[in-house]
């Protein structure tokens, strides 16, 4: 009895022996701290979340195959460099060296897994030069300078027709855009600009002939539609110009510039042209300024601006007083 007692005894201490000894460890583990057989110290851990488009990739870790499929998240990492490899049947497979910090999850969530063959699908049925996607009204356009036509299909290669043809003295073009009403396309190259009506009615009745305008005098840079559909707004070596889509308009100078090669976009939601222009600073040497010309839609505003265009010396570009 006694002997049974004592055995119980033993037991009982080296339990709590064993509980107190193993208690470091199960805490550690349980606030994310692991033991660093290296270092012989416990180390606050990482973890690395793994995301794929699509999912479903086997994920392995320095070569080894985890039982986890993305998305996962890959616990009790200890801090350093990780190689991480994703791999999905059909698809080119992905791999990176990821590093793991204490304390920190290491994201891998913006993986898109390509596939081997993907969906390829060819729209024209006939040759062309050039084309424009409008993808708010699902349309494709086509240009073929060597026949001089423009094409227009629908986002699934359907309905496609010839729309307008090109004026044939119109050799080069530069650069080229439909209309926002999308009723008309213009063409640009450095000595004239041409607006081409689509024809509607698919009967080569044309809604109107093409507009030419001739620049003999100044190179055009670059074309943007007004969002009025009506006026372009041109960009020559010389001066931002306003031009009505008509026969015989004559453009109007807005901004006289010191420089050829002006950079400029147009944001046609807002009317407004960025452009940039030399002007000369208070030490007298030139530097680069970039501008902003408001062309407001509402056409009393577009009338004051085109019957008062702006010109060199103007507050928009007058040159910095001398000191």
């Amino acid at each position: 009895m006694f002997t049974f007692q004592k055995i119980r005894s033993c037991l009982f201490y080296l339990s709590v022996l064993l509980f107190f000894s193993g208690l470091p460890l199960i805490l550690g583990y349980a606030l994310g701290y692991k033991f660093n057989p290296q270092s012989f110290k416990f180390i606050k851990t990482g973890l690395i979340f793994v995301k794929t488009q699509p999912s479903g990739a086997q994920i392995y870790l320095n070569g080894s195959l985890l039982a986890e499929k993305s998305p996962a998240g890959i616990l009790e990492l200890l801090p350093g460099s990780y190689q991480v490899s994703l791999e999905l049947d059909r698809h080119y497979p992905w791999k990176d060296q990821v590093e793991v910090e204490a304390g920190k999850a290491t994201r891998i969530d913006k993986v898109i897994l390509f596939a081997r063959q993907p969906h390829l699908t060819q729209f024209n049925r006939v040759e062309f030069s050039a084309f424009r996607v409008d993808p708010e009204k699902k349309m494709i356009y086509y240009l073929d300078q060597d026949k001089k036509l423009v094409y227009r299909s629908n986002a699934d290669a359907g309905n496609f027709e010839d729309i307008a043809s090109l004026p044939d003295r119109f050799n080069q073009i530069n650069g080229w855009e439909v209309s926002p009403d999308k009723a008309k396309l213009f063409i640009y190259n450095h000595r004239q600009i041409s607006v081409v009506y689509f024809d509607t009615q698919n009967d080569y009745e044309y809604s109107g002939s093409a507009v030419l305008i001739d620049y003999p005098q100044a190179r055009v840079l670059n074309v943007f539609w007004h969002s009025d559909s009506y006026h372009l707004v041109v960009l020559t070596e010389k001066a931002v110009q306003v031009v009505e889509s008509r026969p015989l308009a004559q453009p109007v100078n807005l901004v006289e510039l010191n420089k050829a090669g002006s950079d400029a976009f147009y944001d046609i939601q807002e009317d407004v042209l960025y452009f940039s222009d030399t002007a000369r600073n208070p030490e007298r040497s030139f530097r680069n300024n970039l501008y902003r010309l408001e062309l407001s839609a509402n056409p009393d505003l577009l009338e004051r601006l085109i019957a008062q265009p702006f010109v060199q010396g103007s507050p928009a570009l007058e040159e910095a007083p001398d000191e």
